[in-house]
């Protein structure tokens, strides 16, 4: 039986809009186990980014509570929030993100540091996980010198820098053509399957969503099916 590593219970976010408050989530119940491959959906509008930000422990709910491997995050400083991402949750952007004054493994090693890892067992650690990724012959180039499939190659390795249970993707195939989104779908899947990593991803694209597990989607700030 596997163990549910995040649990959003009645889970709520208002934005005070001048005089107005805006109900981004309404009371939003998820339960995701280890291992799952979950696809996030909704039209534009519908909370979703929100959602991700409080699976990420980007942002906090105005009220209800948010659990991650069973600890209370829900009311945590950014402080303790951002020590719990950096070893817990591992991002990967639309827009990959990527520092462009770095190497590609300069720019996987990057989270180790605020980690406290060696230089030494960083340099390993980013060199193999590039060589997962293909990309071993890239190594030293710049992200101005990779294409855009490389470059999400380098962030997916820079998201399991710390060894993360969990792996959040925002739309990463979105800024991609097919062919290439196609390959970092598959590295993904293949994240879940080898690795056993819990993957949570935001997609607008019906095709991708249904080859996870299942699908959560959203409207008007609640899940819906």
């Amino acid at each position: 039986m596997k163990n549910i590593i995040i649990k959003l219970e009645n889970v709520w976010k208002i934005y005070k809009m001048g005089n107005v408050n805006v109900n981004a989530l309404r009371g939003i119940d998820l339960s995701i186990k280890e291992g799952e491959f979950v696809a996030i959906q909704g039209p534009s509008g519908s909370g979703k980014s929100t959602a991700v930000n409080m699976i990420g422990c980007l942002d906090i709910p105005t009220k209800g509570e948010i659990f991650l491997d069973r600890k209370n995050i829900a009311h945590l400083s950014e402080s303790d929030l951002a020590q719990i991402r950096g070893r817990k949750i591992g991002f990967i952007f639309q827009t990959f993100n990527l520092i462009n004054t770095l190497t590609a493994i300069e720019n996987v090693m990057l989270p180790m540091v605020f980690q406290g890892i060696s230089k030494e067992a960083r340099l390993k650690r980013a060199g193999s996980l590039l060589d997962l990724m293909q990309l071993g012959d890239r190594k030293n180039h710049r992200p101005t010198e990779l294409s855009g499939g490389q470059q999400q190659r380098v962030a997916i390795a820079r998201s399991l820098a710390n060894n993360p249970n969990v792996v959040l993707a925002d739309e990463p195939t979105g800024n991609l053509d097919s062919k290439t989104g196609r390959t970092v779908m598959d590295f993904l899947k293949k994240l879940h399957k080898e690795e056993n990593k819990t993957i949570i991803m935001v997609t607008h694209d019906d095709k991708l969503a249904r080859e996870a597990d299942w699908v959560a989607f959203l409207k008007d700030g609640k899940i819906v099916k």
